[in-house]
């Protein structure tokens, strides 16, 4: 697949100028809700990079900062069974944990990974993501806090990734 024949057929979704300014609203959202708390913020791999790098920076509180991997697409267009680079610990135990993702589509990924973060003793856990695809159906889990709405369609930037290519995005585009 050549990657920009991908960037030539696709749409604007986002700008970088709008991508930032949600990320600066869920900084505030993210502060006022724990800066007092001291959370363990895990970053999804490797989807959550790009927004735990925007974000991270505007967090000025204590904080301890983590990363986990898993996957559902690998690569792909169409999710599969969820598949672990690099599970959670039992760090987590007795905390409150933040994790960050770049989107939250069909939930599936995301449950899993609170299940599990849950399973090792999580206090309770908060989802940040950048973005969320509107589906038009219910959803396994819910983000408590959410930068952008997404249209139902293949999406990627700002760490989402077509076919494996432009994670690196600033803006947020979509397949034709």
């Amino acid at each position: 697949m050549n990657p920009d024949q991908l960037l030539n057929d696709s749409d604007f979704i986002y700008t970088q100028a709008e991508v930032d300014a949600a990320i600066k609203d869920l900084a505030t959202q993210i502060t006022h809700d724990l800066q007092d708390k001291a959370p363990l913020v895990m970053t999804i791999m490797n989807g959550g990079l790009y927004f735990a790098g925007q974000l991270l920076p505007q967090l000025s509180f204590a904080l301890e900062a983590d990363y986990l991997q898993a996957s559902r697409y690998n690569g792909e267009t169409i999710g599969q069974d969820v598949k672990w680079g690099k599970a959670p610990t039992d760090k987590l135990k007795g905390r409150i944990v933040l994790l960050l993702d770049d989107i939250l589509d069909e939930g599936h990924t995301l449950v899993a990974i609170r299940d599990r973060c849950l399973a090792l003793g999580a206090l309770e856990v908060k989802i940040a993501v950048l973005t969320e695809k509107a589906l038009g159906h219910a959803k396994p889990i819910k983000a408590d806090y959410v930068g952008l709405t997404l249209p139902n369609r293949y999406v990627f930037g700002c760490g989402m990734d077509v076919y494996g290519w432009w994670r690196n995005l600033p803006e947020i585009r979509a397949l034709k």
